[in-house]
């Protein structure tokens, strides 16, 4: 059960955080579901274990063209990163209640995940002065 209704899950698409995500430390395995059939950039980061956690993701590129996540070597080692085509970059979504207009996205908590271990890791970007309520709609 997810918070998009019933779902089986592949466990090859389960995806590992060694360090669970800022705020959910405890929780360390998810799943991407689309949130509608189609080319939607929008996707829910799925707790496994957990039916009611469901965050909001996108990938930012189709909203931002120059976003340059820094990966340091600890999290490149941890993610088992050989080549930088095997990462894939999600940032989290905030869509107010009856606002969809004021849509936002945290560009300061991208998360990386290693397509090819199904390891991810939450990587804050503080040094790169990117806001976390970045308006990609309307702004």
């Amino acid at each position: 059960m997810t918070r998009l209704g019933e779902r089986e899950i592949n466990p090859d698409a389960i995806l590992y955080f060694p360090r669970g995500l800022v705020g959910l430390e405890d929780k360390r395995e998810f799943t991407l579901l689309p949130v509608r059939e189609g080319d939607s950039p929008f996707l829910l980061l799925q707790c496994i274990t957990d039916p009611g956690l469901g965050l909001l993701v996108a990938d930012p590129y189709s909203f931002i063209d120059d976003y340059d996540v820094k990966i340091e070597n600890p999290d490149r080692k941890a993610l088992k990163v050989e080549n930088i085509r095997q990462l894939a970059i999600l940032v989290t979504v905030t869509i107010p209640p009856d606002k969809p207009e004021d849509t936002t996205l945290n560009l300061q908590g991208p998360i990386v995940i290693n397509t090819e271990t199904k390891i991810g890791l939450q990587i804050p970007q503080t040094e790169a002065g990117y806001p976390t309520h970045f308006r990609p709609i309307g702004s």
